[in-house]
């Protein structure tokens, strides 16, 4: 099969190869996905997850993405809940091979039925942003109606969704960015925004929960932001500074096919929209990697047809 792979950590973007790989195995519990779509992340060059196994031991090649949609080409010993043929999608392994294949293996309890209404390259956009913004609002900050909540990068993969789902919850939401993402952000559903380079933080009242993506200084300075007992959540790294009487903490998120139902339920009947900006053949996916240039949404890689 061909796939996209990185055999050299020190070479980062510029190790991204298009080449043949032996097809995949399927272990117990496994289903090998003919992926269709697949999204990625541009810093997961750095993971260590990407150079590793979960024993520790070396497995480059490594073949990079971690989101996928796609057809189940074949099951593994003792797999249940899907069938071949099946369209499914839903995050992959962070310490196996990924999506940026035409074939990947992924446990099946990583993956949801993606009904026959929603693109694939639509779909692969959603289990790592919509799981992240779920989990993040709800399971780890409690987010609840009435209250008001901070995304920082309101307008990108996690922060978009992150804003419609905190929106529809009944909490008041304030969103920040750049200048060039107000009306996308207020069109998702944020009562505010708050201009990252240009508004003064200080005039933001506090806030019940900050939901942070970005890390950093804008992480530390978010804590000031919280109210007494609130919460400041990030996906960036652990924080350094907690908010007054109240929780820091940061996750990585966790496959939830329940949720990954729920979440494609809502993309059919309109009320969760997925920002997808461009769609690229898996042949420029080493490309989109290096892309400098800001694309509104994600970049997704197209692998094979429907």
């Amino acid at each position: 099969m061909r796939a996209i792979t990185v055999r050299d950590r020190d070479a980062g973007i510029t190790g991204l190869a298009l080449e043949d790989l032996p097809h995949p195995h399927a272990a117990e519990n496994d289903v090998i996905v003919r992926v269709h779509a697949a999204g990625f992340t541009r810093g997961e060059l750095g993971w260590p997850a990407t150079w590793v196994d979960r024993a520790g031991r070396d497995r480059t090649p490594s073949v990079p993405g971690h989101e996928v949609s796609g057809v189940v080409a074949e099951l593994g010993y003792g797999t249940t809940g899907l069938t071949v043929g099946q369209r499914v999608f839903g995050p992959t392994d962070w310490t196996r091979d990924g999506s940026l294949a035409e074939y990947v293996a992924v446990e099946a309890r990583n993956l949801a039925p993606l009904p026959a209404d929603v693109d694939h390259t639509v779909a692969a956009a959603l289990p790592v942003s919509g799981l992240t913004a779920w989990q993040g609002l709800f399971d780890h900050a409690r987010l609840t109606s009435g209250q008001t909540v901070l995304i920082h990068g309101a307008a990108g993969g996690v922060g978009s969704i992150a804003v419609q789902l905190a929106h529809q919850a009944g909490a008041r939401v304030v969103g920040t960015g750049r200048s060039a993402d107000r009306n996308a952000v207020l069109d998702l559903g944020a009562h505010t925004f708050l201009d990252l380079e240009a508004d003064l933080w200080e005039d933001v009242n506090r806030v019940d929960v900050v939901f942070d993506v970005i890390g950093g200084d804008v992480l530390d300075r978010s804590a000031a932001l919280v109210r007494p007992g609130g919460t400041l959540v990030t996906i960036a790294h652990r924080p350094t500074v907690r908010p007054d009487d109240g929780r820091a903490l940061f996750f990585v998120v966790e496959p939830d096919r329940a949720r990954l139902v729920e979440l494609a339920q809502r993309l059919r009947d309109g009320r969760l929209r997925v920002r997808v900006g461009a769609v690229r053949p898996l042949a420029e996916a080493a490309a989109a990697f290096a892309q400098r240039q800001r694309v509104p949404g994600r970049t997704i890689i197209r692998v094979a047809e429907d």
